[in-house]
C-alpha cells in the first residue's frame, strides 16, 4: 500500500468529546474576542479610557494564552490515548 494512502486510512486525532468541544469553542471565543478588542481599541480608547483598554486587551492576551496551553495540552492527551488505544486493538 502506498504511504500516502496509509496515512489516509490513518485516524490522527481522537473523536472530539462534549468537553474538548466546549473548550475549542471557549478558546475561539476568546481569540475572536482579542481581535476584537486590538481592532477596535480606538473607539474603545476614546469610550473607557486607555488604560481600560489596555488592561482588558492585556488580560484577554493572557488568559487566551493560558487557556491554549491548557487546551493544547488536554487535546493532546485525548489522541495519545485514542492512538495508544487503537495500538492495542491491532
Amino acid at each position: 500500500m502506498p504511504l500516502w494512502l496509509d496515512l489516509l486510512r490513518t485516524p490522527m486525532a481522537a473523536p472530539e468529546t462534549s468537553d474538548l468541544r466546549r473548550m475549542r469553542r471557549t478558546w475561539q471565543a476568546l481569540c475572536i474576542l482579542l481581535a476584537l478588542v486590538v481592532g477596535g481599541f480606538g473607539p474603545l480608547r476614546q469610550w473607557v479610557g486607555r488604560p481600560a483598554v489596555a488592561a482588558v486587551a492585556l488580560a484577554l492576551l493572557v488568559g487566551t494564552a493560558l487557556y491554549t496551553a491548557l487546551y493544547l495540552a488536554r487535546k493532546q492527551r485525548a489522541d495519545t490515548a485514542y492512538l495508544d488505544q487503537l495500538g492495542e486493538r491491532e
